[in-house]
């Protein structure tokens, strides 16, 4: 009989190091979709604090931490990162486990908003893109999701069937910003 291992989704292919900086998976836990029922938005955020200590973000906006993340998703929906969403949430929001879907990568270190220049076709300089901002949009030629947890820190998303293409598109987007510096 045939034993099923599972793995991550950058398996074998992370961490990378190039100069200062570092790609790595993040294992973000458990990926739930919500998707508030039409008029239930304030009910579902109050839900969301009471039992997660977290709120619907606006559009943009990632909120929270490492153990509990909210990442805004597209139109009315969001993704919640980290724990097992209490059931209680069913009542109000249609929700749906994700977490085998994605590739999860936060980029780190200085240079990192120039790697994802190459790679994203949206200004996330600081001043435009701060902490606390998401987005969905292209990565290299993937659907994706980018968020900003810090200064020269960000969390990249796309599905996982692409989580090579990733890590191969990082790794030249890296090599290139470290050869001119």
């Amino acid at each position: 009989m045939v034993e099923l291992i599972a793995k991550s989704a950058c398996a074998g292919l992370l961490p990378l190091k190039i100069g200062g900086l570092l790609a790595a998976e993040k294992d973000l836990g458990v990926l739930t979709a919500i998707m508030p029922f039409i008029g239930q938005d304030k009910a579902a955020s109050d839900m969301l604090k009471a039992v997660h200590g977290v709120t619907l973000p606006e559009a943009g906006r990632v909120i929270g931490d490492d153990d509990t993340r909210i990442i805004w998703f597209g139109r009315g929906q969001v993704l919640l990162a980290g724990p097992t969403p209490s059931t209680d949430l069913a009542q109000v929001a249609a929700l749906s486990d994700q977490s085998d879907a994605w590739c999860c990568v936060e980029l780190s270190g200085a240079g990192a908003v120039d790697v994802l220049a190459r790679l994203v076709p949206i200004d996330l300089r600081a001043s435009a893109f701060p902490k606390g901002h998401t987005a969905r949009s292209m990565i290299g030629h993937m659907n994706g999701s980018v968020s900003c947890l810090g200064s020269d820190r960000f969390l990249m998303m796309v599905f996982r069937s692409m989580a090579g293409t990733l890590v191969h598109e990082l790794a030249e987007a890296m090599e290139t910003v470290v050869a001119r510096t």
